[in-house]
């Protein structure tokens, strides 16, 4: 049986149903997809890009506590973080996924 994405340290309720409005609905999924995707993909679905929450999400995938991500580690996932957001938008996220949602149900991308 599949463990709940909040089963993973520092994710709760809320980041439990953010993913799952992404696709991502056990740990062992967000586990294979690693942070990067895994973000991603909430941005796709609409999420609103922050940073803490990003942190968050690569502090509890290594099992460490939120607040221990510090120095220079911090800037280096800022760097990725600016990254993944570049040309994000709610108006973009949502055209994406609404579009990779239309394509999915055609059979012409596979489903996540």
């Amino acid at each position: 049986m599949p463990s709940p994405v909040s089963s993973i340290p520092n994710l709760g309720p809320a980041s439990e149903q953010a993913f799952a409005r992404a696709g991502i609905t056990s740990a062992e999924d967000l586990r294979e997809l690693g942070a990067d995707e895994a973000y991603r993909r909430l941005l796709c679905s609409g999420a609103r890009p922050h940073f803490i929450a990003y942190y968050v999400l690569v502090m509890g995938l290594q099992g460490r506590p939120w607040n221990d991500c510090k120095g220079e580690e911090k800037k280096a996932l800022r760097k990725r973080f600016d990254i993944l957001c570049a040309g994000f938008n709610r108006s973009d996220a949502k055209l994406r996924s609404d579009l990779e949602r239309a394509l999915s149900f055609l059979g012409v991308v596979e489903r996540p």
